[in-house]
């Protein structure tokens, strides 16, 4: 008997089995055995099925982020030729009550910015290596850029892309970040839990009706058993998952936008 023909009839002898019995006659080493009583499938039951549908939101969370950069442009609707630290400066000189003064809950970020000459992901700049990947579908990378929110252990993270030669917002979260992951079209960040050993996972997607990245999952799941005995770092530099966009070098200055609310 051929080796597929073989595995054919053992998968067979297993589904027949799956009461309870092993499949003895596939018992040598690496062979299919019995995982036991199949549990009986429970669909889904409709509670209170008169109450009426609810037809608005109870609650306004912000869905849909866009908003277009002021006081700069993307040459040739190229977001690499445009400064990472000058998208940056551009967000705090929109909201100067949060990085300007004694009080400003942002101050250090404000105040660090002056550190930023070498560019992004250099030194004390509170700006973090930016990446690149075309996350909206149309054959461009789009920018997915990082900032410490300082003196607090908070991480902004944002994605802008380039329409006719204007940086557009399309996505802002500000977390006590653990882990950030390009993934297909999507954007994951996961930050921790008040519950010990969970963790929480956040995933923003491309939506091409909304011309925007919309939180598509907003889940709390265990710990991956390798990072659940580490204590997890409070504010972590993104982390690319394995199909890595690619991180660039950043040039000069200028000016960007504000933030998202809290879950």
């Amino acid at each position: 008997m051929s080796v597929r023909a073989r595995v054919r009839a053992c998968v067979a002898l297993a589904l027949l089995l799956v009461t309870g019995a092993a499949a003895t006659a596939c018992g040598d080493a690496g062979g299919l055995r019995s995982a036991g009583p199949t549990p009986t499938a429970e669909g889904p039951v409709l509670l209170w099925p008169t109450l009426r549908p609810a037809s608005s939101p109870a609650y306004e969370i912000g869905e849909v982020e866009r908003e277009v950069v002021k006081g700069l442009r993307v040459p040739a609707g190229d977001v690499r030729a445009v400064d990472p630290v000058a998208v940056v400066r551009a967000e705090i000189d929109a909201h100067p009550d949060e990085y300007e003064g004694a009080d400003a809950s942002y101050r250090e970020t404000g105040a660090r910015m002056a550190d930023c000459g070498a560019g992004a992901g250099r030194g004390r700049c509170p700006v973090l290596t930016p990446y690149y990947r075309d996350l909206t579908g149309d054959g461009h990378d789009d920018l997915t850029l990082g900032f410490r929110q300082l003196p607090g252990e908070l991480t902004a993270v944002r994605v802008y892309t380039a329409e006719k030669n204007r940086l557009v917002r399309v996505m802002a979260w500000d977390d006590a970040v653990s882990g950030v992951e390009l993934a297909g079209r999507s954007v994951i960040i996961r930050s921790p839990s008040e519950l010990d050993g969970y963790e929480y996972r956040l995933q923003w997607s491309w939506d091409r009706d909304q011309r925007t990245m919309l939180l598509t999952h907003d889940e709390m799941l265990r710990k991956p058993a390798s990072s659940a005995a580490k204590p997890s770092p409070s504010a972590a530099k993104p982390s690319p998952s394995a199909a890595k966009p690619s991180p660039s070098k950043s040039p000069s200055a200028a000016q960007p936008s504000p933030s998202a609310a809290p879950r």
